[in-house]
């Protein structure tokens, strides 16, 4: 492939947008999920004809065969108690059960949420931190 057309790029990003868009809203029916991982990559992203930082929120889990699957991806303007309480929830909707452990750096928004989304958790500070 030597060219690739504007409406070419279109069609192609369209069909990887909807291809995101499953991954992101399907249902966690492979749970429960024991073990979760929660973490945030700041990101430079342009918006706008400016550069900004965003977050790249994550999230992996433990599922019922014991195999590490990302349960969610989010992006968020900061990294806040508001934008991990939502990510949180949000998993919650889709199907995330069993949660025994979650193991996060120590962010106060972060260690806040997980405590209202997932009070029967326990939390351990991630040791890479």
């Amino acid at each position: 492939m030597t060219q690739l057309s504007k409406s070419q790029v279109s069609a192609m990003a369209k069909h990887l947008d909807e291809q995101v868009t499953a991954f992101r809203n399907r249902p966690l029916d492979a749970g429960p999920y024991s073990f979760v991982w929660v973490d945030a990559l700041t990101q430079k992203v342009r918006e706008g004809g400016r550069i900004i930082n965003v977050h790249a929120l994550i999230a992996v889990g433990v599922n019922a065969d014991g195999h590490r699957e990302i349960l969610g991806l989010d992006v968020a303007t900061a990294e806040d108690g508001a934008g991990w309480l939502a990510f949180l929830r949000s998993l919650i909707a889709r199907g995330l059960s069993g949660v025994q452990l979650v193991i996060s750096d120590a962010h106060a928004g972060l260690v806040d949420a997980i405590g209202a989304v997932l009070p029967g958790a326990s939390w351990q500070r991630c040791r890479t931190h």
